[in-house]
């Protein structure tokens, strides 16, 4: 527990600290992300093109439901790991311009534990709820109209 304001103090700046030795892991951990993420967008895009190619007809009507829910699905994934490709990719623009680590909504720095967890993180944790209440306020006004 934290006795003092100075125990307080201490606390807060190992939290929010960081120093050449986390960048350059952090730079480490996005490019094996990164790496990952590419290959995983090349096999999958690859894969619906090859089976489309090759699939014989369907004998009932249930395979081309199956067919196309199995195809839906992984477009809908490849779109999802390309966005997060899209966040890493920015993730090491900002170590690289030296703004990594920092909010970009308002510019307090991004504590540790949070980057540690999510190395693409632009936001801070009070900026980044922020945005999810407004994009769950904007989904329920379309999905629950008034």
């Amino acid at each position: 527990m934290l006795g003092t304001w100075q125990d307080y103090y201490d606390f807060c700046e190992e939290v929010f600290r960081m120093v050449a030795t986390d960048f350059a892991l952090f730079r480490e951990k996005l490019l094996t992300l990164r790496t990952t993420l590419l290959d995983v967008t090349r096999q999958m895009a690859d894969n619906p093109l090859r089976e489309a190619k090759t699939t014989r007809m369907p004998n009932h009507m249930a395979e081309l439901g199956t067919g196309n829910f199995d195809e839906e699905l992984t477009l809908g994934l490849l779109v999802s790991e390309r966005a997060a490709l899209e966040h890493v990719e920015a993730a090491i623009a900002r170590i690289e311009d030296g703004t990594y680590g920092r909010c970009d909504a308002c510019g307090a720095r991004i504590a540790k534990p949070r980057l540690q967890a999510i190395p693409y993180a632009a936001h801070c944790v009070r900026c980044a709820a922020e945005q999810e209440d407004v994009l769950d306020r904007r989904l329920r006004r379309r999905v629950l109209p008034r």
